[in-house]
């Protein structure tokens, strides 16, 4: 059984999430994506120089996800040794993704409680970020996304939950890499494609489907980290090992 207790791809399921969260995304960062893109100067707003620098802010933004997926999945490494560690970080990880799909279809809005908690590190780095504008080239605008990055967002705290169940900074990675590349086409849409994906994403039924989607999957989750579940597959196995041995 997968150590997670996840028997769908995992990565496939983060982009997903990224995909279904995207109601949130234009909610929370399309204002900043606007604001970067009119503190570019006026010379150099062409189109192909600003698609190189909203990737360039996605690109830092991403990595600063993974970067922090790697870290809180070392910190799953620790807690791991503790006796009955690794089922509770498992099962906080499916209440973590049932609390996203709440919040994205504006059930519940209790991980907001979780973003006021981001906000006393996110005072000490909205300083750095507003030294590195105005952008006026590609590197900047990489820096500026990994600042951006660490934007308290409830969404990006529940996958970093599901991160920390993982117990694998490999692992833990690559699922915030995930989720990340999700979220672009929202991020990435400007204009009229910007508004239709936002009325789209925005309907209730949308919403509805993405939340009822993410908590039959964090139920899934749960069923196959349950202990008398285990143990069946633990009896199971055993069984069919000793069966094995008797041919």
């Amino acid at each position: 059984m997968n150590p997670t207790g996840l028997d769908l791809p995992p990565l496939t399921a983060a982009f997903v999430f990224g995909l279904l969260g995207g109601a949130h995304c234009i909610g929370m960062c399309g204002g900043i994506m606007s604001a970067l893109t009119f503190a570019v100067p006026p010379s150099m707003r062409q189109p192909t120089r600003l698609a190189g620098l909203l990737l360039g802010y996605n690109l830092g933004r991403i990595t600063s996800y993974m970067c922090a997926g790697g870290l809180i999945a070392l910190l799953g490494t620790m807690i791991e040794i503790a006796p009955g560690a690794r089922l509770a970080l498992q099962m906080l990880a499916a209440v973590m993704l049932i609390l996203m799909a709440l919040y994205i279809a504006d059930w519940w809005k209790g991980l907001l409680r979780l973003e006021a908690l981001g906000r006393h590190l996110w005072r000490h780095l909205e300083p750095v970020g507003k030294r590195l504008m105005p952008v006026v080239k590609p590197s900047q605008a990489v820096a500026l996304g990994a600042v951006w990055g660490w934007l308290p967002c409830g969404l990006v705290y529940s996958m970093l939950a599901w991160s920390l169940a993982t117990a694998d900074p490999v692992r833990g990675i690559l699922l915030m890499g995930a989720f990340g590349l999700g979220t672009l086409p929202a991020l990435l849409a400007t204009g009229l494609v910007a508004r239709r994906l936002a009325t789209l994403i925005r309907h209730p039924a949308t919403r509805t489907l993405a939340a009822l989607t993410i908590i039959a999957f964090a139920l899934w989750q749960l069923w196959g980290v349950l202990p008398t579940n285990t143990m069946d597959h633990g009896q199971m196995d055993h069984s069919q090992m000793n069966g094995h041995a008797g041919h």
